[in-house]
């Protein structure tokens, strides 16, 4: 696993400590609705180029999809774009569910 991969478990333990972290969720509007993490900020995939600026590089950010694909490619974009503190979930909402949050509700 790269160093720009944070597992499930270390997201959720970092939440509870109350580390200052963004959740960005780069999935699609009708997933979001379905299952989200509660304070995680959505800008789909096919919309961050042109959202950018919407965050600030110097704050520290988990992306997130459904299976950790998606938001691999989102990672991809902010460190072109200069983002130097993120972090890939590994797994997706998916494996959060299972591992962090059994209150948030799997779908395929």
């Amino acid at each position: 696993m790269g160093n720009d991969q944070i597992s499930p478990l270390e997201v959720k333990q970092n939440r509870d400590a109350g580390e200052s972290f963004i959740i960005l969720d780069v999935r699609e509007p009708i997933e979001y609705q379905t299952a989200k993490i509660s304070d995680s900020i959505l800008i789909p995939l096919g919309e961050l180029p042109g959202r950018i600026g919407e965050l600030d590089p110097e704050q520290d950010i988990v992306t997130l999809c459904h299976h950790g694909m998606r938001s691999q490619a989102a990672l991809g974009i902010l460190v072109q774009n200069g983002f130097t503190k993120v972090k890939n979930l590994t797994g997706g909402i998916d494996a959060y569910s299972q591992v962090a949050d059994p209150g948030i509700p799997r779908y395929r």
